[in-house]
């Protein structure tokens, strides 16, 4: 069975981008564990609430098939977190799909996985993917490789079937 981790941050997720993209995982039969830097509930920009499974701290690649960061302005919080970055680079290394919508390439950027790469996110974090060597373009879905990256709500659904 397939799986997914999706990285939520505990406060201001974007509702739409976590709850577009897990209905698609869950008709497709996928197995998803919700990932945050906190247990118990995480708490979208619109007030979904979503109960967080397991730790950042604790959550290894190899036991998923994909990793993916749900954006927001709460995603920022993983921009610089040591987790996020150890998780997207035994990510890379196990060769697993990783994505980031929204705000959210910005950890992908800073964690070094976009150098070369084309990638897009939220208009306002265009320069951030830029100074991490992305080729950003714009588009609202974008893939390179194993790496699938959304700019935002609009582009929530289809980001989660490209994934």
């Amino acid at each position: 069975m397939t799986k997914i981790a999706m990285v939520i941050a505990p406060e201001q997720f974007r509702d739409e981008e976590y709850k577009e993209p897990r209905e698609i995982f869950d008709k497709a039969g996928i197995n998803v564990t919700v990932v945050s830097s906190r247990l118990g509930k995480a708490v979208g920009k619109f007030g979904l609430e979503v109960a967080v499974d397991r730790l950042l701290k604790e959550t290894h690649a190899t036991d998923y098939d994909a990793v993916v960061f749900i954006g927001g302005t709460g995603s920022s919080v993983y921009f610089e977190d040591p987790d996020a970055h150890r998780l997207v680079h035994e990510a890379q290394q196990g060769e697993r799909i990783i994505g980031a919508i929204c705000a959210a390439p910005g950890t992908l950027a800073k964690a070094g996985l976009l150098k070369g790469k084309r990638a897009t996110s939220f208009e306002g974090e265009s320069e951030l993917l830029k100074q991490g060597g992305a080729i950003f373009t714009g588009k609202p879905v974008e893939v390179d490789g194993r790496i699938i990256t959304g700019d935002g709500p609009q582009s929530a659904a289809a980001w989660g079937k490209k994934i």
